[in-house]
């Protein structure tokens, strides 16, 4: 079991406070009723309603109207909620049916958790999914938890992006590539 031990500093005698610099310390009591008379203002949460008169951006803003003067605010909007796609994993015991006898294109990318081309190229994947939904099946494969699968189509750098149809390999691309190299592969077996 390890422990971790803080250091502890002493000051020398001659840091210490005089006993003069000590009495000019107020008592608890003047110090609770000083807390006391003054109120702090208190966090209640995010307001629009200025905010949705005012828009800001970096030091300008601009408000209804030219000549009025608005107070500086702005918009929180979360616009990630519709385009999170969640691209599902194959694993040993479901890449028989979701890729080889799948009845549309299928396309695998091929990473590892630890790989930095690969987390670049997660959000173009992402991306097609969603523009080819219908058309193409988007699917990933961890190469550290499926190994059998890297080895068995020859992976030997990652990212690697294939693209079955008929339960046949038809196309690779290697790298983190650019969305308009892997469009021009796809196009090829839609």
């Amino acid at each position: 079991m390890a422990t971790v031990l803080d250091s502890v500093v002493v000051p020398r005698s001659s840091a210490l406070p005089s006993s003069a610099a000590l009495s000019r310390i107020p008592a608890p009591s003047s110090l609770s009723s000083l807390s006391a008379g003054a109120r702090l203002p208190r966090y209640r949460g995010l307001k629009v309603g200025s905010a949705l008169r005012t828009r800001s951006v970096g030091s300008l803003s601009y408000g209804p109207a030219s000549g009025q003067a608005s107070r500086r605010g702005g918009l929180v909007v979360c616009e990630a909620q519709d385009t999170a796609v969640e691209v599902p994993a194959v694993s040993d015991a479901t890449w028989q049916s979701l890729v080889l006898d799948s009845e549309y294109p299928v396309l695998v990318e091929f990473w590892a958790p630890w790989c930095g081309p690969c987390r670049m190229i997660h959000p173009i994947i992402d991306e097609l999914a969603k523009q080819y939904a219908g058309k193409l099946k988007c699917y990933k494969v961890n190469t550290d938890e499926s190994a059998s699968i890297a080895t068995r189509y020859g992976i030997r750098s990652i990212p690697t992006v294939i693209i079955f149809k008929g339960g046949e390999k038809k196309d690779a691309v290697i790298g983190a590539v650019p969305k308009s190299t892997l469009t021009t592969s796809i196009e090829k077996f839609l």
